[in-house]
């Protein structure tokens, strides 16, 4: 029988990355917006600049744009 993974396992493994530093920020040249920050003040002009938001939450040890998850509506990158 072929084993199957349960979506927390591939949640809990996604965060795990995205909580590593430098991971989530896009490659050099690459012309991408980094969807996480180390502060929350980087994280808020973010919010305003590329993703159309106001506010931030925490993401693991980092912060997002946007008070809630999901809610951009910028240029910036889907995540």
């Amino acid at each position: 029988m072929p084993k199957r993974f349960s979506p927390w396992v591939a949640a809990l493994g996604a965060n795990l990355l995205l909580s590593v530093p430098g991971l989530a920020a896009p490659a050099t040249g690459t012309g991408g917006v980094p969807a996480l920050y180390p502060t929350q003040a980087e994280a808020e002009k973010a919010a305003k600049q590329h993703f159309n938001c106001t506010g931030t939450h925490r993401m693991g040890n980092q912060w997002m744009p946007c008070a809630k998850h999901g809610e951009a509506h910028g240029s910036g990158p889907s995540h």
